[in-house]
């Protein structure tokens, strides 16, 4: 049984940090991993380290098939592809596929918050189904339902902070905000020595926070005053279409602030802490680290 480790998407910024943590933090051998992009070409410094780099394209799985060929642990990091309904889960299930036809003995997936039915983060389904199949693989599997993002704020403080008010409706629905460095530093843990059988964690931050609980943090972080105006869904999507956000994404990022409400997104476990010894970093030691970038 190969004892190597596979990752998909090496490139962006999820998988490189995985590799970098497995590499640097668990002390794999960098012949035990194997970095799959579309383009090997942008990972030549990881192939100059002795890592073995492949090409493979969810869109294609016979690629998938031949990149996944040999490896013991493949952990599938989700596509990006949420701009085209049904893209996304369908690139995921021929991953799940092609690791199930190269005969690979463990999956990882690195899925989401409460993926199930009723969650309203309108690409819940496509993390749902990409986890039944791999159960239904017979293949063990580490499921990582990874937490919102500590640097998601990117997308709605700055602008927060240049008007002074944050327009939301999250209304006091609490986000348990996790760096995406922790993230690949717990899931490189359970790769490089992963438990017997299957498992699922929920990877959050230590505490989740209301808007205006993290308004307060980048307010006194910026030394600027950020007041939170709750709307109603459809008084927040009609103002990101005055504002010029693209159509397509403005009930994408609605759905974000509804399921913030339901409480979907407030979960906390320890799960990081258990993987690897230690807690995630806080919120507000990364909005103090970045309020040059939010707008301090």
């Amino acid at each position: 049984m190969s004892d190597t480790i596979l990752v998909t998407g090496a490139s962006g910024s999820l998988g490189g940090a995985i590799i970098r943590h497995l590499l640097d933090s668990q002390g794999v051998k960098p012949e035990r991993v194997i970095a799959v992009t579309r383009d090997p070409k942008k990972l030549s410094a990881l192939a100059a380290r002795g890592v073995t780099v492949r090409a493979g394209d969810f869109d294609e799985e016979a690629s998938l098939v031949e990149a996944f060929s040999g490896a013991g642990t493949v952990l599938i990091v989700s596509t990006d592809a949420v701009g085209e309904p049904g893209a996304r889960l369908r690139q995921h299930l021929a991953a799940v596929s092609a690791a199930t036809k190269a005969s690979v003995s463990r999956i990882g997936y690195t899925s989401m918050f409460s993926p199930e039915p009723g969650n309203t983060v309108l690409f819940a389904p496509d993390h749902y189904g990409t986890e039944q199949a791999i159960r239904e693989s017979g293949i063990a599997y580490s499921i990582f339902r990874n937490g919102w993002y500590q640097e998601n704020l990117m997308m709605s403080l700055p602008a927060a902070v240049g008007m002074g008010q944050w327009f939301t409706s999250a209304g006091d629905g609490r986000t348990a905000y996790v760096g995406r460095d922790d993230l690949a530093r717990a899931i490189a843990a359970d790769l490089a020595e992963a438990p017997a059988g299957s498992a699922t964690y929920t990877l959050s931050g230590a505490e989740a926070f209301t808007n205006a609980e993290i308004a307060a943090m980048a307010s006194e972080a910026i030394g600027k005053p950020i007041t939170v105006v709750n709307l109603t869904d459809e008084q927040l999507a009609e103002g990101m279409k005055a504002a010029g956000v693209p159509a397509p994404m403005v009930p994408l990022l609605v759905s974000f602030d509804a399921a913030a409400r339901s409480g979907v997104l407030g979960t906390v476990t320890d799960d990081i802490e258990k993987l690897t010894g230690s807690k995630p970093a806080p919120l507000k030691a990364w909005i103090a680290a970045n309020k040059a970038a939010l707008g301090g």
